[in-house]
């Protein structure tokens, strides 16, 4: 029988240094970008994939995230008092009432691979998306986890999004060899954790965006410390192709990183 994706894993426990001062003490998720957080930008790409769970990996001080989905009762109370109609609709609106919020703590930082392991206990042995809200994807057609989540239906394989890179920038990626078997996807060949350009197997980088099987979980749990000393899940995803099909997925859209918003 064909499985859905309906679970969101949401990584941020990290501290955001590399968006400091800015995130001495505001989440790097919660900074705004126009008019929303960027965490609710990720959370409004799952909703529209049709996910219903969003479990979110927490870290020390990640509280707001946790406060930004709850429900506010003093506020909507006096918004409603003071007839500002709109606001308390579009308060309410932040989290759709058939989507449930998960929180759990990842007590160290012990890497990406580490971090989606914490929510073992929540996804079981279904297939689930990883996002990363660091990597705001615009697309004004379906969106990004929309697009894996339709090629998950058909394929029902884990599913890396990626897109190619300068050459000279692998370094800073997950790159991946693989085989094309339609437009835009391909089955991997190979991954490798962030290579020198001159040994990179290719500029084709995986970027915040995942689907992935239960038997990930296993793989991880398998998996040394590698590149920086942290659990990678790149080194997981490695071991998974042993056992499984594993595609890429070129998506249509645009990414921006934290450098560009």
């Amino acid at each position: 029988m064909s499985k859905r994706v309906s679970k969101a894993v949401f990584p941020v426990a990290g501290l955001g240094t590399r968006s400091l001062p800015a995130t001495k003490a505001v989440a790097k998720e919660m900074l705004p970008v126009v008019d929303k957080p960027l965490i609710q930008y990720a959370v409004e790409e799952a909703v529209a994939a049709g996910i219903d769970t969003m479990i979110f990996v927490l870290g020390r001080n990640k509280n707001s995230i946790a406060d930004h989905f709850d429900k506010s009762y003093e506020l909507e109370k006096e918004l409603e008092k003071s007839g500002k109609t709109e606001l308390l609709d579009m308060l309410r609106s932040i989290l759709p009432p058939h989507v449930t919020c998960v929180f759990v703590r990842q007590a160290e930082a012990l890497g990406l691979g580490h971090a989606v392991h914490c929510a073992k206990a929540v996804v079981g042995d279904e297939p689930f998306a990883v996002i990363l809200p660091d990597d705001l994807i615009e697309d004004g057609q379906r969106g990004c986890m929309k697009q894996m989540v339709d090629l998950f239906a058909e394929q029902q394989s884990s599913i890396l999004g990626v897109e190619r890179v300068d050459p000279k920038e692998t370094h800073k990626y997950g790159i991946v060899e693989h085989s094309e078997i339609a437009p835009g996807v391909g089955r991997l060949q190979s991954i490798v954790e962030k290579p020198k350009p001159e040994v990179a197997p290719s500029n084709i980088a995986v970027v915040g965006r995942y689907i992935l099987t239960g038997a990930i979980f296993e793989k991880i749990e398998k998996t040394g410390r590698g590149a920086g000393g942290e659990i990678q899940l790149t080194d997981a995803i490695a071991a998974l192709m042993n056992d499984e099909p594993v595609l890429s997925y070129e998506f249509a859209g645009n990414r921006y990183d934290e450098r560009q918003y």
